[in-house]
């Protein structure tokens, strides 16, 4: 019989785990890791409460707040080392799989597949879009053309139609809530980057599993739930203004594994593009300090800047340019 174990990584949202771990407790799944990034606000002593109740859940404390990435690059390395499963699958504490999904993907032809995505809605119903796979425009020339002629992301991403799909659809990159990958891939292609800490660890490992050779599938008959919120208000601003430096920081990295050579020609255009954002916000020369530092610092790839330094550094810039 195949096995799965499932991955959370939480910090600090204790409401929407509880959420989570209820709906996992309900699917067919041999393990639940979850990952404690050093929470604050009773997650600590609830896991531990409910890991005494519970044969499947398996708590593993973080040394420091790792971020998402740093979570999964430590949820998965256990979770390999100490079950050995099939397949893993995992997702954010505010994401849960909907009744009966994780039956669903079992159930499945998972013949030539190595890793797949399922299907996230909104709790009401609606796509999620930051959850919506995509194919990379640079491996493929039609949509390339549709993206760089102001199609936008969806010049890329699977389009509304995939959701309704009754046969697996080809993908080559998608998020980490819902995602579903084989033990031999993760030995193939090795753990999560975790020094990312958050944004784009995603995209770039399951870019990574297509450019070597590996077959990514999204499968609509799996569905999660996403509770989600990632802008602070109609504008595209980010809040706390950290996560702006782990946006670009990380965005140029998976540019460039997507882009490959193109990255150079690209890449002007897209910092442009971030610059020109500084006009949304209330001290845009703060934005700016941040800015230049996250391009900076992923210009000479260095992914080693603690995160308590990087929000030092973002208040110090937001403080200096208050302050004149």
């Amino acid at each position: 019989m195949t096995s799965l174990v499932a991955v959370v990584v939480t910090y600090n949202r204790l409401e929407h785990l509880k959420v989570a771990v209820s709906a996992l407790e309900q699917q067919r799944c041999d393990a639940i890791v979850v990952v404690d990034n050093c929470s604050t606000d009773g997650t600590r002593e609830w896991l531990w409460q409910r890991e005494g109740e519970s044969g499947r859940l398996d708590v593993v404390l973080a040394p420091r707040n790792l971020g998402g990435a740093g979570g999964f690059e430590l949820g998965f390395g256990h979770a390999l080392s100490r079950y050995r499963p099939d397949w893993l699958v995992c997702f954010d504490d505010d994401a849960y799989p909907m009744p009966g999904s994780f039956q669903a993907f079992l159930e499945s032809d998972l013949d030539g597949i190595d890793a797949a995505a399922a299907a996230v809605y909104f709790p009401d119903g609606r796509i999620c879009e930051m959850n919506r796979p995509s194919l990379n425009p640079f491996w493929h020339l039609p949509r390339f053309i549709r993206t760089v002629l102001g199609g936008g992301r969806k010049g890329f991403h699977i389009d509304d139609e995939a959701y309704q799909a009754e046969q697996p659809v080809r993908i080559d990159s998608t998020s980490f809530v819902g995602f579903f990958v084989r033990k031999e891939m993760v030995e193939r292609i090795g753990l999560p980057e975790g020094r990312l800490f958050i944004y784009g660890d995603d995209v770039l490992y399951t870019l990574m599993i297509s450019r070597a050779g590996g077959r990514i599938r999204f499968l609509p008959w799996v569905r999660f739930a996403h509770d989600c919120s990632t802008f602070s208000n109609g504008a595209r601003t980010y809040a706390p203004l950290w996560k702006a430096y782990y946006t670009y920081r990380n965005g140029l990295r998976v540019y460039h594994t997507a882009a490959g050579a193109l990255f150079w020609l690209f890449a002007p255009m897209k910092i442009t593009q971030w610059l020109a954002q500084a006009r949304l916000y209330d001290h845009p020369g703060a934005y700016l300090k941040v800015t230049r530092l996250a391009i900076m610092d992923a210009l000479k790839q260095r992914y080693d800047r603690p995160h308590d330094s990087v929000v030092a550094l973002c208040q110090q810039a937001s403080s200096g340019r208050q302050n004149r």
